[in-house]
C-alpha cells in the first residue's frame, strides 16, 4: 500500500473507532438515568448491572455501527476537503476511483469485523442483555407466546393448546393429533396439561382419546392420565429474542426447526437471520455515499456535510426499522424487508459516486 492508502485508512479507522468510544458512553449515561429507578428498587446486584451495560455496549454497537461508520467517514472526509487535500490528491494525477480504494479497504476490514460481531459476539451479549431487562425492568412483560400454540412437533403429530404458561408448565385445551399420511389416526384432547419436570411426564386431565377407524371411531375417556408426549415442554414457545441470542449456525438449525413446527414467528426469525449479513454489507455501501457527499468543499463547510450526513443516516435507519418490523408483523417478505434499505441506498451511492465532481 501507498502513502495515500495509509494515510486515509489510518483516518478512517482512527476516526470510527473515535467516534464509538464517544457515544458509547453517552449512550450508557442515557440509559441508566432512565432505569437508575428500577435497578434501586429491584437491587440488583453491582455486579450484575456491569455484566449489563457491558453486553449494552456490545448489543448497540452491533446495531448501530453503520451511523457511527457513516458520521466518522462524513467527518473525516469533510476535513480532508476543507483543508484542500483531496485537491491536492486528484491534481497529482490520482483518479477518483484510486482515491476511492483506501476507502473500500477500510469498509472490508469493518465489514469483515462487522460480521464476526453479529455472527458469534453479539448473539451472547443479546442474551445477557434480554435476560437482564426482563428479570429486573420489566417484571411481569409477556416475552412468550401464550395463546393459540399451535406446532408441528414431528413429521406426523401437531399439537394445539388455548392457554399455554411456561412459569408454571401448564396449557389449557390441549389437543395432540397423529397423522399417517393425509390421514388422522387418533386424537387426544385434555382441558389441562401440566409437564412433570422431575421425570419429565405430562398429566392430562379430562383426557379424551380418539381413534379413528374405518367404520367407526373409538373414544377413550380418562379423568387423570400420566404419560409421555414426544416434545420438550420448554421448546413449544421460544421466548421472542430467543433468534437474537444464537450463533449463525445455532439460528439456521433453529429456524429448520420451526419451520417443521409451524411456528407463528417465522418472519421474525428470518429477519434477524437475514440482518446478520446485511447490517456489514451495508458498511460498502454507507462509506461510498459519505465520500461522494463529503469530498467536495462547500461554501458551509463541514457543517453542510454533517447535516446532509445526518439526514441521510436517520432516512437509512428509518427504512430499516420500519421494514424490517412490517417484515415481523405481517406476510411481507422477510428478505425484502430487510435488504430494501440497502438495495435503495445502493442505487443511491451509485448514482452520487457516478456524479460527484472530480
Amino acid at each position: 500500500m501507498k502513502i495515500l492508502d495509509w494515510y486515509i485508512l489510518k483516518r478512517y479507522l482512527g476516526t470510527f473507532t473515535m467516534m464509538l468510544l464517544m457515544f458509547i458512553p453517552i449512550g450508557i449515561t442515557i440509559n441508566l438515568a432512565e432505569k437508575i429507578d428500577k435497578i434501586l428498587e429491584n437491587e440488583v446486584p453491582f455486579i450484575e448491572v456491569a455484566a449489563y451495560y457491558l453486553d449494552f455496549t456490545v448489543y448497540f454497537a452491533n446495531l448501530l455501527f453503520p451511523l457511527f461508520l457513516f458520521l466518522s467517514v462524513i467527518w473525516f472526509t469533510s476535513k480532508l476537503a476543507n483543508n484542500t487535500e483531496i485537491i491536492a490528491f486528484l491534481s497529482s494525477g490520482v483518479s477518483y476511483w484510486r482515491f476511492l480504494r483506501p476507502y473500500l479497504i477500510g469498509a472490508s476490514i469493518v465489514c469483515v469485523g462487522a460480521l464476526v460481531l453479529s455472527m458469534y459476539l453479539a448473539p451472547q451479549a443479546s442474551k445477557g442483555f434480554n435476560e437482564f431487562k426482563y428479570q429486573y425492568l420489566k417484571k411481569g412483560a409477556e416475552v412468550q407466546e401464550t395463546n393459540d400454540v399451535y406446532r408441528q412437533i414431528n413429521d406426523s403429530e401437531y399439537i394445539y393448546a388455548s392457554n399455554f404458561q411456561p412459569k408454571t408448565y401448564t396449557a389449557r385445551n390441549f389437543t395432540l393429533e397423529h397423522f399417517e399420511g393425509n390421514k388422522l389416526k387418533f386424537k387426544l384432547s385434555a382441558s389441562k396439561l401440566v409437564f412433570n419436570t422431575v421425570d419429565s411426564t405430562y398429566t392430562l386431565t379430562n383426557l379424551d382419546k380418539r381413534i379413528i377407524g374405518e367404520r367407526e371411531d373409538v373414544i377413550i375417556h380418562e379423568r387423570v392420565l400420566d404419560t409421555v408426549l414426544p416434545f420438550e415442554f420448554d421448546q413449544l414457545t421460544p421466548v421472542k429474542y430467543i433468534a437474537e441470542t444464537l450463533t449463525y449456525n445455532e439460528l439456521n438449525d433453529f429456524i429448520d426447526q420451526e419451520k417443521r413446527r409451524g411456528s407463528a414467528n417465522m418472519n421474525r426469525y428470518l429477519v434477524v437471520a437475514y440482518k446478520r449479513w446485511s447490517l456489514p454489507v451495508s458498511a460498502f455501501i454507507l462509506t461510498i455515499i459519505a465520500v461522494a457527499v463529503s469530498s467536495v468543499k462547500r461554501r458551509g463547510g463541514m457543517g453542510v456535510n454533517l447535516a446532509l450526513g445526518i439526514t441521510l443516516a436517520f432516512i437509512f435507519i428509518f427504512f430499516d426499522k420500519v421494514f424490517g418490523t412490517i417484515a415481523e408483523q405481517s406476510t411481507f417478505s422477510p428478505l425484502i424487508g430487510v435488504w430494501f434499505p440497502n438495495f435503495t441506498f445502493g442505487i443511491l451511492a451509485i448514482y452520487l459516486l457516478f456524479n460527484a465532481k472530480r
